[in-house]
């Protein structure tokens, strides 16, 4: 059993938040959960939430299972739409600003039963 979140159009680099996903990747999600509610960067917030979001989802979908010993099965950080701005510079020309967009997607699932040997 899992449950999928999918956060989009982020305005972080999809770079960024993957330095902040791939400390948590394959953890538990209370174990994640608990890191990224202390780190500073605005890619744990990002992440916190859209974990939240897929715990939630779990629950909601398989209501008679309980959700604490969740896994983060998967976790990606990919590109979104860049916003494409430009500045004025001198005698008239502009160079162009890139602002970087991410999507985020989590996919939670209960860790599969060891096998006895």
């Amino acid at each position: 059993m899992e449950a999928k979140a999918i956060g989009k159009y982020f305005r972080i680099s999809a770079m960024k938040l993957r330095k902040v996903i791939n400390l948590i990747r394959e953890m538990s999600v209370s174990d994640a959960l608990a890191i990224l509610k202390v780190m500073p960067n605005k890619g744990a917030r990002i992440a916190f939430k859209v974990i939240h979001s897929a715990r939630a989802n779990f629950k909601d979908v398989n209501r008679e299972v309980s959700a604490d010993g969740l896994v983060i099965k998967s976790i990606c950080a990919d590109e979104a739409p860049v916003l494409k701005r430009f500045l004025p510079r001198a005698r008239g020309r502009a160079d162009m600003m890139r602002k970087q967009n991410a999507h985020l997607t989590v996919v939670v699932a209960l860790p599969a039963p060891e096998e006895k040997k």
